[in-house]
């Protein structure tokens, strides 16, 4: 085999590769084209908790940290700044539209150590769980993963976890004698 036609075969391999990549980013985007975050402002008089700065790591299905969702805006890692509010979270990336997550539509929030390409000291990625608007079903939640550079990522989960309403104790309170 000649220099020039291992050249040939290494770029028409390049090429295959790079086209495979671009056509399964492209299905991976129609697939999660209908998942959106709630784009909009911290409502007026809402009280802020606590903020954070850092990054945006990545967002991925439900308790799936290595299947990462193309969602428009979240589909790439950027620095990021985080306000917990009285009403919800609020997200600000560069070149990208707020969105702020309801208290409503937040279904929780912890501390993780991997998510897709990122894998940091135990606790080091704070992960908020939100359900879409159009979910119908367990399987539409999302994980968000940040990794905050001002705080811990515990302290940030800790600030959003308290929105959260406490499921209702059914430890009885009395005597049934």
């Amino acid at each position: 085999m000649t220099r020039e036609l291992a050249l040939l075969v290494v770029v028409a391999v390049t090429l295959v590769l790079l086209g495979l990549g671009v056509w399964a980013w492209r299905r991976r985007a129609r697939r999660d084209d209908g998942i959106v975050p709630p784009h909009g402002e911290v409502p007026a008089g809402a009280e802020v908790i606590t903020t954070a700065h850092g990054f945006y790591v990545a967002a991925t299905r439900h308790n799936q940290p290595l299947e990462r969702l193309a969602i428009r805006g979240l589909a790439f890692r950027s620095r990021a700044d985080v306000i917990v509010t009285d009403h919800g979270v609020a997200v600000d990336l560069p070149g990208a539209e707020r969105f702020f997550l309801p208290t409503a539509q937040i279904a929780g929030a912890d501390v993780a150590t991997v998510a897709i390409d990122r894998v940091v000291e135990k606790g080091g990625l704070a992960r908020v769980t939100w359900r879409p608007l159009a979910a119908t079903d367990a399987d539409a939640l999302v994980d968000l993963y940040f990794r905050p550079q001002d705080s811990t990522a515990r302290a940030l989960a800790d600030a959003i976890a308290t929105l959260l309403p406490t499921p209702a104790s059914t430890t009885p309170t009395g005597s049934d004698e």
